[in-house]
């Protein structure tokens, strides 16, 4: 398959592009060269910024998965020059789209956040991270249609991505996992390699529509308990630090319907298999990159 990537040097992005390669797939990279410019030197580059009309003036792709969609701006930008150039579009989209945050079970076809009146398109903020992939996905599913998947995931763990890095490194040098969210709070996770796996699966596919990529509803002391487990002997959780890595506040956000996902083929490794995973690959000298927020 000819893939286009928008990103794929960073977090999330590498696992795409690493996993295409290695099932054989031609890549090509679109991205403005400044991320890990050294990475995948084998591979197709585009250097670019997506805002620039020239940028993109030619090639075709059998399926395109965008990672770096954040502002309105751009997403209007890969309408306007890759809708009769791509067979399929993958969005990466958040849980942060829907407008209730305290309603449970919500699936796909929940009300999704409004675009705040006035607020400009050509900028970024986490107050408008949540409207702007809203407003993304309208735009992408009027062009595309039902050659549009919308991925919607909340927090990714696993080998380059910041989320329950913290748990990583303590697990890994022997210090107490830290939570400020309350032990029974809700929470929904998926490790990188099965978000990858699925963005892959649904490109290849041509399966469209939304999709909850999620794992099933817990709560954080289940999830804290799995993590401890694999390593034997560490320190009781600590429930009161003194900073708060994870600002959950709304239990409606993580306890979303994930059905439709995994029948499409999402599949949900074991808790235990990623914390696993994510503490050895601190130990052989890695680490995670800064929460985003």
């Amino acid at each position: 398959m000819r893939l286009l990537v928008l990103g794929g040097t960073k977090n999330l992005g590498r696992h795409v592009v690493e996993v295409a390669l290695a099932d054989g797939h031609q890549v090509t990279l679109f991205n403005r060269g400044l991320t890990n410019p050294g990475l995948f030197p084998s591979v197709e580059r585009i250097i670019g910024e997506r805002a620039d009309p020239v940028a993109l003036a030619s090639g075709e792709w059998d399926a395109v998965i965008d990672m770096s969609g954040f502002l309105v701006r751009d997403i209007r930008r890969s309408v306007e020059v890759l809708r009769d150039r791509v067979g399929h579009y993958t969005f990466m989209s958040t849980i942060g789209v829907y407008a209730s945050k305290t309603t449970p079970a919500m699936t796909e076809s929940a009300e999704l956040l409004p675009w705040p009146s006035g607020a400009p398109e050509d900028e970024f903020s986490m107050d408008l991270y949540g409207p702007s992939k809203a407003r993304a996905e309208l735009l992408l599913t009027e062009a595309f249609g039902d050659q549009l998947s919308a991925v919607r995931s909340g927090f990714v763990v696993g080998p380059y991505n910041p989320d329950f890095g913290n748990w990583g490194e303590a697990l890994a040098t022997g210090k107490a996992l830290e939570c400020a969210a309350r032990p029974d709070q809700p929470i929904q996770y998926l490790d990188a390699r099965d978000l990858v796996a699925f963005l892959l699966r649904l490109s290849i596919d041509g399966a469209g529509g939304a999709f909850n990529a999620v794992s099933e509803s817990t709560t954080m002391r289940a999830l804290a308990e799995a993590w401890r487990s694999v390593v034997p002997g560490s320190p009781p959780v600590d429930w009161d630090p003194p900073e708060d890595r994870f600002h959950l506040t709304h239990d409606g956000t993580f306890q979303l319907d994930n059905r439709k996902a995994l029948a499409a083929g999402l599949v949900v490794r074991p808790a235990e298999e990623s914390a696993r995973d994510f503490v050895e690959w601190i130990r052989a000298g890695n680490t995670p990159p800064p929460p985003p927020h």
